[in-house]
């Protein structure tokens, strides 16, 4: 049964916000001005969220293969500057609800991937001001390409390593940006898996009602 209560009520949630707003704060743009002004944007919803106490609904667990590597990305992303965000995941870790995401998996992928919500339409931090998640990845995942209607998208590396349309590695702390509409591919390390918190922004009907479908390949 789901619990219901506010921010405020439940210490874990509201402490993982903050953290992740200071995340938004403390990591570089890396000189590039449409970077710096989406992190302030997902800092500012970020403070609403706050502002408002929103509800929580945190339910029990639900665990999808690929959480099978979850312990191990954790603790490698605890060594990293970043250790205290990871702290502060494990504390909510008994709540997190891993799912697809895609009506229709690519055969191989329901096991290699998963994301959990923390804050969003469909909670357990109940708001429509933003998307805040983790995402999964087991070791030599080939993420087929996507891209987001409306939604601007950022990951942060977390643990492990990972490239993004073979254009670069982005390692622990490393942060991608993806404008509206753009069309990325996500490839993994073969011997550890990675884990990425991500923030999505964007009008409220395009998080409410947001649908994700692969591109084909072409032939």
């Amino acid at each position: 049964m789901t619990d219901q209560k506010r921010l405020k009520d439940c210490p874990e949630w509201d402490y993982l916000l903050r953290d992740f707003y200071e995340f938004y704060r403390r990591l570089s743009a890396g000189g590039s001005v449409k970077i710096r002004a989406h992190q302030r944007m997902v800092r500012e919803r970020i403070s609403r969220v706050l502002k408002s106490n929103a509800e929580v609904r945190a339910g029990e667990s639900v665990d999808k293969p690929v959480t099978a590597h979850l312990q191990r990305a954790l603790d490698n992303g605890r060594q990293e500057r970043h250790g205290a965000f990871i702290r502060a995941i494990e504390a909510v870790r008994q709540h997190l609800v891993w799912q697809y995401g895609y009506e229709k998996v690519p055969r191989g992928l329901e096991r290699k991937y998963a994301y959990a919500e923390l804050a969003g339409p469909t909670g357990p931090v109940m708001t429509d001001e933003v998307i805040l998640g983790l995402v999964l990845f087991a070791p030599g995942c080939t993420y087929p390409a996507h891209a987001h209607d409306g939604i601007s998208e950022s990951y942060i590396c977390l643990s492990g390593a990972v490239s993004e349309n073979d254009q670069g590695v982005y390692a622990p702390g490393s942060l991608i940006f993806n404008p509206p509409g753009q069309l990325h591919r996500i490839t993994v390390a073969e011997h550890n898996p990675s884990l990425l918190c991500y923030a999505w922004v964007g009008d409220q009907e395009k998080l409410a009602n947001q649908k994700m479908v692969f591109s084909r390949a072409p032939k």
